[in-house]
């Protein structure tokens, strides 16, 4: 083959089509594609992949020294890098011991790392839901499942914002180490359990590995109630439901005769009356319903005067919403929402909690809080007042900071025939019960007086 026919194969191998376009001006365009062979596209896409695969292991590898060193291992890894450095540059002995110190003492931290994943970890609570002021007890079960012993350890169990630390022996296979741990439970509210974290170093602290387990229990602690006469506020009537002030023509409870009006049904003669008057009379009703209660909770933060009267006025509130629960009552209990922040006119926000069974409305109030940017309690009662217009008797319960007239303007949002009983937390106050107009005011500085002021109230 002569040179000039080898140099046009291979021109051919590497031209594949060259296409021609005559523009508008007459003026030919030549576009030439080149076909690369199919050894350079497989080089090149070994490359990559072997790029992307070293820069994972790169990363993979620096996030596990990131969090494998401690304070004190970093301080070593710049004590070998300084010290023997500049200990064999410049000859300097002293730099080389501390560099070689440096490095032992890092090796012969590296097998405390050993066995890390090898145990398995079990937490069971006692209970799920308590009352505050009560300890849970739980138990920690942890199973050595590697194939060799494993070292001393420490286990971490998050307990809301703080930390329980178990230290765990030397473990033979399949050996068992089981450690009780209690959880405090000083304060009302909704506590994380979990998830254990296992950790692994040596006693100088200078590696660590950690190994997280996913089981998290949620630990609800109720607030403290108390127990309260089922007749102790005043709403139960019968068992067909509570008379109220309106009166109609029809119901069950009697109230009066009137005179015949064109219209009224003929059941409704009483006709003895008639034979007496001479004139035909009919009967009439008090309107009875069933008994709605609803239980209003301020939850803004200037509403109160101390954390010490919002715990008394959720405890409160929870005895008065749990009675009515066991009751048999519709109960519903409404506390303040956030305000959204860049609410450009004034917004009444408000929440319902979850009165299904005396559970379900404690473990709500396990999480109550106040907040600086919640609906007062004025706007909570206007709203349910609209959502339940069948109420027959309301509580508002609030702190020491509500006036007089506030706690007026929040009763006046129910209709007239609706009683309503404020009662103002306060642990510094004397208890009494006094009366805003229609409105039956309640001091409590214990839980206790709300049971003996209702009790009051109810034979008054």
């Amino acid at each position: 083959m002569t040179p000039d026919r080898t140099l046009h194969t291979a021109t051919d191998l590497r031209l594949t089509r060259t296409a021609g376009h005559t523009g508008v001006a007459g003026v030919t365009r030549t576009r030439t594609r080149y076909a690369t062979s199919s050894t350079s596209t497989a080089l090149t896409m070994r490359g990559v992949r072997w790029w992307r695969a070293t820069r994972a292991a790169l990363v993979a590898a620096w996030s596990a020294v990131r969090h494998t060193l401690t304070v004190a291992g970093w301080l070593l890894v710049a004590a070998v890098t300084v010290g023997l450095g500049c200990g064999l540059v410049y000859g300097w002995l002293e730099f080389v011991a501390a560099g070689i110190i440096a490095a032992v003492l890092l090796v012969l931290s590296v097998p405390f790392l050993f066995s890390a994943r090898s145990y398995d970890v079990d937490l069971t609570l006692g209970h799920d839901r308590v009352v505050a002021g009560t300890q849970v007890a739980g138990i920690l079960s942890v199973v050595n499942r590697g194939r060799g012993i494993a070292l001393p350890g420490r286990i971490d169990i998050p307990v809301g914002e703080g930390l329980v630390d178990v230290y765990v022996p030397i473990l033979r296979h399949g050996h068992r180490h089981e450690e009780q741990v209690v959880v405090p439970t000083h304060r009302r509210g909704v506590i994380q359990v979990g998830p254990a974290r296992t950790v692994r170093g040596d006693p100088l602290g200078i590696l660590r590995r950690e190994a997280t387990w996913e089981d998290v229990h949620t630990l609800y602690v109720h607030p403290v109630t108390t127990a309260l006469r089922s007749t102790s506020a005043g709403f139960i009537r019968d068992l067909e439901g509570s008379a109220s002030r309106t009166v109609v023509d029809a119901d069950i409870s009697f109230h009066a005769i009137r005179e015949y009006v064109p219209g009224d049904a003929q059941r409704q003669v009483h006709w003895k009356s008639t034979a007496k008057t001479g004139t035909l009379m009919v009967r009439q009703y008090e309107e009875t319903r069933r008994s709605r209660m609803v239980v209003a909770l301020a939850t803004a933060e200037h509403e109160y005067a101390s954390e010490e009267e919002f715990e008394l006025a959720v405890s409160t509130a929870a005895s008065i919403g749990v009675r009515g629960i066991r009751d048999g009552r519709d109960v519903d209990v409404v506390i303040g929402a956030p305000i959204p922040e860049f609410a450009r006119a004034a917004v009444r926000t408000s929440r319902e909690l979850t009165t299904i069974s005396a559970r379900t409305l404690l473990d709500d109030l396990s999480g109550v809080e106040v907040g600086p940017r919640v609906s007062p309690l004025g706007d909570v009662t206007s709203l349910a007042a609209e959502t339940h217009p069948d109420a027959s008797i309301a509580f508002l319960v609030c702190g020491s900071t509500q006036t007089a007239r506030a706690i007026q303007a929040a009763a006046l949002a129910f209709p007239s025939d609706v009683a309503v009983c404020a009662i103002v937390c306060n642990p510094e106050s004397e208890p009494g019960m006094r009366r805003l107009g229609s409105v039956a005011v309640l001091s409590v500085g214990l839980l206790d007086d709300v049971r003996q002021l209702l009790s009051r109230g109810a034979q008054a």
